[in-house]
């Protein structure tokens, strides 16, 4: 991480108008464009927000998902090595790809989120097959340092094969798909947010539990 990285942010007050929450919150339009609207995002310093909690790095999380022929949810996951980004989260386990949204992602761009997440998955991943990512929700977590200066937009893409994600990052270690009961099972080794996301999509009765969730993908 470089101090003068410059990294997209929102006022707190701009959330805690919407309705400040912990943990996860699946009410996408109602918090999504107010907090993603020009007139409340700006670049700061990355080095300066990471100990300011009146502002709130925007994330994005983006989940790939795929389902067997039982119609089972297997999720992509990987362990954080040393190089990967945030240091506090070095060696735990995660769902999510993304990251930090940067001023390159506003070139030629309207939607900088948008952009910025397709970079960060981009980098990250090779995603061999035509995917959407569908905002299933948001998540906030002010009872960690790393979650008191960020806030995660989740997003959800579904592939047709287990072979479709691979990671292109060196430090993305022991990657791979596997069914979301055994990482429930398996939630204590994972970063906090993935032990979210996690929870609230997929244990039962979660956002994701139904099989009707998914749109058809061939």
């Amino acid at each position: 991480m470089s101090n003068q990285e410059q990294v997209l942010v929102v006022p707190r007050k701009v959330l805690e108008q919407l309705g400040t929450f912990q943990g996860f919150c699946a009410q996408v339009e109602h918090y999504v464009p107010t907090l993603l609207a020009p007139e409340h995002l700006s670049f700061r310093p990355r080095g300066q927000v990471e100990q300011d909690p009146n502002f709130k790095q925007l994330i994005p999380y983006v989940l790939f998902c795929w389902r067997d022929e039982q119609g089972r949810p297997w999720v992509f996951h990987y362990r954080r090595g040393s190089g990967q980004g945030e240091r506090r989260l070095h060696a735990l386990r995660s769902v999510g790809v993304g990251g930090h949204i940067n001023p390159v992602d506003t070139q030629g761009q309207d939607n900088w989120f948008e952009a910025g997440q397709r970079r960060e998955i981009e980098e990250e991943v090779e995603v061999g097959f035509p995917y959407q990512v569908r905002t299933v929700g948001l998540i906030n977590d002010d009872e960690t340092p790393v979650g008191r200066v960020h806030l995660g937009v989740v997003g959800l893409a579904e592939v047709p094969h287990p072979q479709a994600v691979r990671p292109r990052e060196k430090d993305m270690l022991q990657a791979g798909f596997a069914p979301t009961e055994q990482l429930l099972q398996e939630a204590h080794e994972f970063e906090t947010w993935s032990q979210i996301c996690l929870r609230a999509l997929f244990e039962k009765g979660g956002l994701c539990s139904e099989q009707a969730f998914f749109p058809e993908v061939k």
